[in-house]
């Protein structure tokens, strides 16, 4: 009977996709900050919605975890800039994965028709901000009644 030679096997290396995404994101990171300096240092541009009415632009920002203290809305003319920060929140354990962002964050928009600066509101609610931006009167359409 011939002899049977057993060749034992060293335990597969665990893989960890993590390590790689976080790999190929410092990388990126790397690559944009050499490319475009501190613009694309840290900030992001939230996804955002405009919605025109008959009285009023509507801009819908998602900003889940920001508070209201962090949100800055500027207006001038026809532009409106949201800009802020979402924090690092402090955790008790270990961050073994993340894909939210975290930082500062900048939407910018020019809007289509003149708007009255002083009557403009923000409100924040279900991590939604939303900045009603009224027409100009000159912006609004008339109703005109068929004799």
């Amino acid at each position: 009977m011939a002899d049977l030679e057993v060749r034992r096997r060293a335990a597969p290396a665990t893989w960890d996709p993590f390590s790689e995404f976080r790999r190929l994101s410092e990388e990126m990171n790397r690559l944009m900050d050499q490319t475009f300096g501190s613009l694309a240092a840290g900030v992001f541009t939230p996804a955002a919605d405009i919605e025109e009415t008959d009285d009023a632009y509507i801009v819908e920002v998602e900003v889940p975890g920001v508070a209201k203290d962090d949100i800055d809305v500027e207006v001038q003319g026809r532009r409106v800039v949201i800009s802020g920060e979402r924090k690092e929140r402090e955790r008790k354990g270990v961050l073994r994965s993340r894909s939210r962002t975290v930082g500062r964050f900048r939407y910018e928009a020019l809007l289509p028709g003149e708007i009255v600066e002083d009557d403009v509101s923000a409100d924040l609610g279900d991590g939604v901000l939303t900045v009603t931006l009224p027409k100009s009167e000159r912006e609004r359409p008339r109703r005109i009644k068929v004799r």
